[in-house]
């Protein structure tokens, strides 16, 4: 997918009210499933016979050591690339099936510019045809239970990175995604803009609930923002492990710096260090 295209990658008509749980779905798998996944480039194999399931209704946080294939995951298994072989089911439904927003890195890429931030955050309703007093009407009360204050009458340009991030992330969810992936979202941001944002990003999973995926390069990042962390090893790419995490939410300063945590990140170091040496 180009820079500045829709977030919603795979459009399904949206109702009034929030999707239901995956788990009360009756019939369904409240899971992701990975089965077979194969992805080469030229002649480096990345991932051959991948399998992985995960819940969904969690935060899943992804790290690995370089070049392992962190992104090339999550754009597999978003629709976003396509895969060589292998199937990706949530809750027993394909991708093609599935409410699926993505956060791109480069925020700056991603809004499109010539808009303004109200109508960015428009622009994928409009592209699924929602009349525009509906969407309104959503984005309204988007905005009102996240508490945002941003002149989003202004161009994204005009705007901080972490306010434009904020956009990027409204858009995402404006149109109710069942799945919200997030690769590398605040790498570009500065130490306190991060720490907002990551502080914003956790208030927004706890309220919705929706299944979240993160890219991260950052250890502690990807252990504050998780319910599961999983730990890649080098190419060919496998799980090394999936580390559950336990922490309480919200994770505030005395949980990311208490025992617990620390415990935790002494475990994922020793096993990221056991990869990166194989």
């Amino acid at each position: 997918m180009n820079a500045g295209s829709v977030l919603q990658l795979r459009p399904k008509q949206m109702t009034d009210t929030a999707p239901m749980p995956a788990a009360s779905k009756p019939g369904r798998q409240a899971k992701m499933t990975i089965r077979g996944l194969r992805k080469t480039f030229n002649d480096a194999v990345v991932y051959d016979g991948f399998d992985l399931d995960l819940p969904l209704g969690q935060f899943i946080s992804v790290f690995g050591p370089n070049g392992c294939g962190k992104s090339t995951l999550i754009n597999m298994i978003s629709g976003l690339m396509p895969m060589d072989a292998g199937e990706v089911l949530y809750d027993g439904q394909r991708i093609s099936e599935t409410r699926i927003s993505y956060v791109f890195q480069n925020y700056r890429e991603a809004l499109f510019p010539w808009l303004k931030a109200i109508d960015n955050i428009h622009y994928p309703l409009k592209v699924m045809g929602v009349p525009r007093a509906e969407r309104k009407r959503r984005i309204e009360k988007l905005l009102a239970e996240f508490e945002i204050r941003i002149d989003l009458n202004a161009y994204p340009y005009t705007l901080s990175g972490g306010q434009q991030q904020t956009v990027s992330i409204l858009r995402a969810l404006v149109t109710e995604p069942e799945v919200l992936f997030l690769d590398e979202p605040f790498s570009a941001l500065d130490y306190e803009m991060t720490m907002s944002m990551r502080e914003q990003l956790q208030k927004i999973f706890m309220k919705t609930r929706t299944t979240m995926l993160l890219v991260s390069h950052d250890l502690d990042e990807a252990i504050e923002q998780a319910d599961k962390l999983v730990l890649l090893t080098r190419r060919p790419t496998q799980v090394a492990e999936i580390v559950e995490i336990g922490l309480p939410w919200p994770r505030d300063r005395a949980v990311t710096t208490g025992d617990d945590f620390m415990a935790l990140k002494r475990h994922c170091l020793d096993r990221f260090w056991q990869e990166v040496k194989k």
